[in-house]
């Protein structure tokens, strides 16, 4: 037993001076360097510049090369988006979505213009903070295709697409006459 135990030693003594010889003969460059514990600041600002010099290209064929493939990465995107926004085959194109427009009453002050009459809308609320009723009054001009309404009129409208300078509302119905 005693004659085993030198010949399982001398191999393991031969490879760790082989190993810290490799070592020592290793250029300077190939050893690890220390790290040294920069400050918050200084390490963002070292890796900043490690990030930046990494992504440029430095030679025209590079800058080339990068854009075509930008390029062919913003097509298969747009193309994806326009397969998306298309109809499957068999099925009707949606329609646009118009929303619900809104509805007003009002008395018809002025029935002067031809198609168009003049319609004050009276509003009743509450004031937020110290809860006095306030009335505030909107005259607005409304598309009357008929001529249907007379002034004095309590009339629906709704709203519509602009159909002229002033007109963005249309007349629904006369909800009561004028006496």
């Amino acid at each position: 037993m005693a004659d085993e135990t030198p010949e399982t030693e001398a191999p393991e003594a031969e490879a760790t001076e082989a190993t810290e010889a490799a070592v020592e003969a290793a250029p300077e460059a190939e050893a690890p360097e220390p790290e040294v514990q920069l400050p918050p600041k200084e390490a963002r600002k070292q890796a900043r510049q490690r990030s930046t010099t990494a992504r440029r290209p430095s030679t025209p064929e590079e800058r080339a090369t990068l854009r075509a493939a930008k390029a062919a990465a913003r097509r298969r995107r747009r193309q994806q988006e326009k397969a998306k926004r298309t109809p499957a085959e068999g099925t009707t194109p949606a329609e646009p979505h118009v929303g619900n427009p809104q509805e007003r009453t009002g008395t018809v002050v002025s029935d002067k213009a031809d198609k168009t009459i003049t319609v004050k809308i009276e509003q009743v609320r509450r004031h937020r903070r110290y809860g006095k009723v306030m009335r505030s009054t909107v005259t607005m001009h409304a598309h009357d295709e008929r001529n249907d309404a007379n002034q004095g009129d309590l009339v629906r409208v709704v709203e519509s697409r602009p159909l002229s300078r002033t007109k963005r509302w249309r007349l629904v119905e006369v909800l009561e006459r004028a006496k």
